[in-house]
Order: C-alpha cells, then structure tokens, then sequence
C-alpha cells in the first residue's frame, strides 16, 4: 500500500484526509504509510499542512525526463542496489524493464565498487541505474560497443556536472582532485553480443563522505542549488545523447574534459603496478601509458593520479579512497554477477 501513496506524493503538501480520498484509505492509515516510507529511506516530509517529498527528491513525479533513457522509471527508498534491482526489473516474466529504463534510490545496503570495495551511499547523493538492451540505432549491442560506453558516460556526466575533470576510466573529479562522481558498466553477455548492459552513475550532490567533494558546494554563486532531480532529468538526456555519438566524438569529447592525460599515474593492473605517463587514448579507449621500457596500452586498472591536481588536494592521493568508484572489477566493463 506505501507503493501506492509514493507516487502521489509532490513538493507541495497534501492532506491526510485528501490522499486518503485518492487511496480509499482514512487518514491514519496515509500517517502509517507515510511512515513506513520514512522508514524506508524515502525523504517524506511530515508538517501540519500535510505531507510532501523533501524538495529535489529524485522520484519519477518530480523528475523532467525526454528522450528514450528515463521514460520507465522507478524509485525506492532503499535497495541492494540499483544494479541488482534493475537486472531484477529486467528479468521480471511478465512486466520487464524495456529498454532506456532507469532505477533510483536512496540507499544501497549492498553497493559495490571496485576490487571488492563498498559503494557508499549517504544522504544527498544521486544513485541510478540505466537499462540498455539495444543501440541508439536499435541494433543489437556488441561487444565491440563496450568498451567506450563508460568514457561516453563520463562525458556525460561531466556536461551535467559542470565543473571538475575525468580521470580515466570512470570518474568524476572535483576541481583538486577529490573525488564527486563515479560509473560501473555490467554487461550480460551472449555470444558475440551482449543480452543487455546496465551503468550505474553515483554523484555527490548535497553532501558527500570525509575527502570526497559534492556539487553543492561547488556551484557558482548567485546560481541555483542544484537538486538530485534536476541532475538527473539533466544527466538522462546528457547520457543518451553520448552513447549515440560516434567513437571518435565520444573519444574526442572524453579528451577534452580529462585530467588524466599527460600526467604520471601509477596503475594497478593484472600484471601487477605499472608507473609512466598517461599520454592519450587508443580507439578502444585503453589508456595509453609511457614508461621507461616504452608505450603500453592498458584496457582495466585501478589508476592513481601522481601530485597534485591543485591548491586542496594532497601529492600522491588516490581519489578511489575516500569515495569508491562503482565499477565493475578489474575494469570498464564486465558480466554481471
């Protein structure tokens, strides 16, 4: 029954009495559903005029969305994660997720990152999860479609932000180099082609863990707060305009916002640590490393940025620490567990 009152739920404060009418319920069963809401992680606001969504709340009533990414949307309070809950969405035998379908929450009682890391999920931070089963043409994903997706992400993700750099292959960077944004790509593969793929997108926007930076903090003055449902009806149509860009203009686009290249990394790779410099991008989007023994091409790898990225950020950190980057192990892309 807390499902059905959701999405009746806005910005602006309703009666007990008037969403009880819209239930067929009274209103001391909307207080207790309105409760297990709270309960649930969901940002029910409870006053004398009623009850409403905390302002910016990214649930599907209160997010602008065009375009195919978005149409089909669910939020919850909390969840495994969105991952999970979208593949879980996706399997369903009789309503599956289609295509473009996104899953939001508040919290994940079991969000993974990298290397076995946990995805930290804290008031004020937008988590999402985007269902692709086709191309932006409709044809069948390839594997050959993998490997750019996160970088065409990232772009997106940066023209939503704002501000900040990419660090390759799947963050988001505040100016300093602290760390605001992060993207896992899973992908369910068949064959020569891949069933489907979900990316997950975890930004800080009001708030965000110790060392770790959010939006909020970072927006010009005089210029709105930003909200997570702003950003996200933002981000939606950022991301589905990238992943139709062609490979160059995705790699070209990546380049050009980056903060990686040209700088000494040190990359934890199957093989073990490799030190050199960033230089550029292959087409496949493999960062490209110079070391003393000559070019390598590194295609997964944990990277650590070496010095400092400007007057707050400390020499030798590695952004990965204090906020985890959801991504797959060992890499950009990978099956889905």
């Amino acid at each position: 029954m807390s499902e059905r009152l959701l999405p009746l739920l806005t910005e602006r404060a309703q009666t007990g009495d008037a969403l009880g009418q819209a239930l067929g319920v009274n209103r001391v069963t909307v207080n207790t559903l309105a409760r297990r809401l709270i309960d649930s992680g969901v940002p029910v606001q409870v006053t004398r005029a009623g009850y409403a969504l905390a302002p910016g709340t990214p649930a599907p009533q209160l997010t602008a969305r065009s375009g195919t990414l978005g149409q089909a949307m669910r939020y919850h309070g909390t969840v495994t994660s969105t991952q999970d809950a979208l593949r879980a969405w996706a399997d369903h035998p009789d309503h599956p997720a289609p295509h473009g379908a996104v899953m939001v929450a508040e919290r994940q009682t079991a969000g993974r990152g990298r290397r076995g890391r946990t995805w930290d999920t804290t008031n004020g931070t937008l988590v999402f999860s985007v269902l692709l089963t086709s191309g932006p043409n409709g044809a069948p994903l390839t594997l050959a479609d993998l490997p750019l997706m996160p970088l065409a992400a990232g772009v997106a993700l940066h023209r939503a932000a704002g501000v900040g750099g990419l660090k390759w292959p799947n963050d988001l960077l505040a100016p300093g180099g602290r760390k605001l944004a992060g993207i896992l790509l899973e992908a369910d593969l068949r064959g020569e082609e891949a069933r489907r793929v979900v990316i997950g997108i975890g930004v800080n926007v009001t708030a965000a863990p110790q060392d770790a930076a959010h939006l909020s903090a970072l927006h010009p003055p005089g210029t709105p707060e930003p909200t997570r449902a702003a950003l996200l009806g933002t981000l939606l149509r950022e991301l589905e305009a990238a992943l139709a860009a062609t490979p160059d203009q995705t790699l070209a686009a990546w380049r050009a916002a980056n903060v990686t290249l040209g700088r000494p990394v040190r990359i934890q790779t199957h093989a073990g640590l490799l030190e050199g410099t960033a230089t550029d991008l292959d087409a496949q989007g493999s960062l490209i490393v110079t070391t003393p023994a000559g070019p390598r091409t590194v295609s997964a790898g944990d990277v650590q940025l070496i010095g400092s990225l400007g007057p707050d950020a400390n020499t030798d950190a590695n952004p990965d620490d204090p906020l985890p980057s959801p991504d797959a192990p060992e890499g950009r892309s990978g099956p889905a567990p």
